[in-house]
């Protein structure tokens, strides 16, 4: 009771960045509900708008770790309120774009620049700095629980004013919501001045030196490598998914329903892996957490969908969605420290945009090579199942600190 007693002074902290998080993870991960009609009606492909997609994650994952070391010098605020701005620039241009260029500057280029300042890795790490180690993992579960509502409220609300009026209107409620993110990311950049933020700026490291100590650390480089898979059959189901089911016959509500049920069921998987994460073994965690992904892909996909297989699979995959940001979060800060959490996990994060741009783009492509995704999930399937249990057979083998990791200190 004296832990969550001494978490009152960063509630608004946590609240910001909870609420940024979730509009802007949710926003853009609801963004294929338009795809259908939008290709439609300006004449373009399904893998032209998976360009713009597969932008977006390159260009989140290229600018993260940069966002994450710029914090260090600036603070959060700046930081987090300059994306929630670009990111409504962004929209706005996608809902009033006439060809592909406007699409690709604005669901890719701006989107992805603001996602480097509000997404997951931002918001993590401004949570972080403002609670201490004892309640640390479960408080990013609860952040990234609170991340994940977004989509449960966008996706629906964007489909069903896309069915009334049209897509473009679907778009600029998009905008609307995401004005709530100014104000969010402001009190998020509390941070800056919290009673944690010494301990995050007192470690004697320079960023050059604690980027060369996580290359160097062979946990840290298994993990990225997995984190690439992960963001593959991620953005590949958030792209893809409501094309497939639209091909399937299935009732275009049914694609919203299934982002909304992955939303929902976020909320419950980000809550429970924060829990666990604070008592077994973050990167055993996360091996189990493919594993498990990668065999609903090979149940839902080999055969055609239903409503039923569909809402059921959505809820596993939800449940197994951003559980991998607490442990991913807690065991960087755990093993590097405060001061440059966010560079480091943006470093991660790279290797995660990097399979997001393969999952975008490269399902995109293989559906206009085949007109059908077959080889595309089968691929995201082989490839988790083998990533999940590399993860699993190294976070079992016995480990030595490494000299050159400053241990942390709270």
């Amino acid at each position: 009771m004296s832990r969550l007693a001494s978490l009152r002074p960063a509630l608004p902290i946590l609240i910001g960045a909870s609420v940024m998080l979730s509009l802007a993870m949710g926003l853009r991960q609801s963004l294929g509900i338009f795809v259908p009609p939008l290709t439609r009606d300006i004449g373009i492909s399904v893998g032209d708008f998976t360009i713009a997609v597969a932008v977006q994650n390159l260009t989140w994952g290229v600018l993260q770790p940069f966002a994450g070391a710029l914090a260090v010098r600036t603070g959060f605020r700046p930081l987090m309120v300059g994306g929630a701005l670009l990111y409504l620039i962004g929209l706005v241009l996608l809902a009033t774009s006439q060809g592909l260029w406007a699409v690709v500057l604005g669901a890719g280029v701006l989107i992805g620049m603001a996602m480097a300042s509000t997404g997951t890795a931002m918001a993590m790490a401004a949570a972080s700095s403002a609670v201490s180690l004892q309640v640390r993992s479960l408080v990013l579960g609860c952040v990234s629980a609170c991340g994940s509502l977004g989509a449960m409220i966008a996706a629906p609300l964007g489909q069903s004013i896309a069915s009334e009026w049209g897509w473009r209107m679907g778009v600029a409620a998009f905008v609307l919501l995401a004005l709530v993110m100014l104000p969010a990311a402001w009190f998020a950049g509390r941070t800056d001045t919290s009673r944690q933020a010494p301990a995050r700026a007192q470690p004697e490291l320079s960023g050059r030196q604690a980027l060369m100590g996580a290359l160097r650390h062979p946990p840290f480089v298994v993990m990225a490598l997995a984190y690439t898979v992960c963001g593959m059959q991620l953005v590949f189901l958030t792209t893809h998914l409501p094309a497939y089911l639209d091909i399937c016959g299935m009732d275009p509500m049914l694609s919203a329903k299934a982002l909304g049920m992955i939303g929902g069921f976020n909320v419950l998987g980000s809550l429970f892996f924060g829990w666990a994460g604070g008592r077994v073994n973050k990167l055993l965690l996360l091996g189990g957490i493919y594993i498990c992904r990668s065999l609903g892909f090979i149940w839902f996909f080999h055969t055609l969908p239903t409503p039923e297989s569909t809402l059921v699979f959505s809820g596993v995959m939800g449940f197994l969605w951003l559980g991998v940001s607490p442990l991913v979060q807690g065991w960087i800060a755990q093993t590097f420290g405060l001061r440059w959490q966010a560079m480091i996990a943006g470093v991660a994060f790279f290797s995660h945009q990097i399979g997001s741009f393969i999952g975008a783009f490269g399902g995109g492509w293989l559906y206009d090579l085949m007109q059908n995704y077959a080889l595309a999930w089968k691929v995201g399937a082989t490839l988790g199942l083998t990533v999940g249990l590399m993860q699993i057979a190294f976070a079992l083998l016995p480990r030595t600190p490494s000299p050159h990791l400053v241990p942390q200190a709270e």
